[in-house]
């Protein structure tokens, strides 16, 4: 008979972030699991429209650090933030060693990475409400969510009063602030032009201002 020490997560328990971790551990058969505010989350199954622009969010991602030396990106990395373990699913950061404040704890990710995205139903979704709490206190400083419902994308960038929103440029190209040179045509994202993303993506890449963040990078290299 199974204990109370052997129980597996459920959505709605109050755990202690060790507990909720060493429980995880005990069911490897559990894939998705979340502890915001203390409270255990498990989203229920993916629809294939989330997959397939999380692919795209992450690809953009993925390409933007590929060519930026110093940055690593990841996606559905259970990670440890304030007393909470989300598992965003996409991120960003900069290694420690070169002057990145997120690492790695045993199997997890540790601190904050500097960008996080996330794809939502939504704006009714947790990933706005509890999720950007925690994102704001931890400290990512950008959080870009990805609205399919109501087909918008919502980046905000931490500033000393707690997350504003980075509104796309005139051309109508968002422009990370924390990474120079990462450009998102968010009206491209949403439908699903990924020649036109991916170009975006490369005109940034070119910019002096993305060469200028490298050799920061570089220079900060221990």
């Amino acid at each position: 008979m199974a204990t109370v020490e052997q129980a597996p997560l459920a959505a709605g328990d109050k755990l202690s972030r060790d507990e909720f971790l060493r429980r995880w551990e005990l069911h490897p058969e559990i894939t998705r699991a979340e502890l915001i505010g203390g409270i255990v989350y498990m989203p229920s199954p993916l629809s294939f429209e989330h997959a397939e622009m999380d692919s795209s969010v992450g690809g953009v991602i993925w390409y933007y650090g590929l060519h930026t030396p110093g940055t690593k990106s990841g996606a559905n990395a259970t990670t440890l933030l304030l007393h909470d373990a989300p598992q965003p699913d996409d991120y960003l950061r900069i290694l420690p060693e070169y002057g990145g404040r997120c690492s790695i704890a045993g199997k997890y990710l540790a601190g904050a990475p500097e960008l996080i995205a996330e794809v939502s139903l939504s704006s009714a979704a947790y990933d706005l409400h509890q999720k950007l709490d925690l994102y704001e206190e931890a400290g990512v400083q950008e959080y870009i969510a990805v609205l399919l419902y109501e087909r918008d994308v919502r980046w905000h960038h931490l500033t000393g009063k707690g997350y504003e929103l980075l509104l796309p440029d005139a051309d109508g190209i968002h422009r990370s602030m924390v990474f120079p040179g990462l450009w998102l045509d968010g009206t491209a994202l949403l439908a699903g032009d990924m020649t036109r993303v991916l170009a975006v993506v490369q005109e940034g890449l070119k910019t002096s201002a993305h060469t200028d963040f490298v050799a920061k990078l570089a220079s900060k290299r221990k």
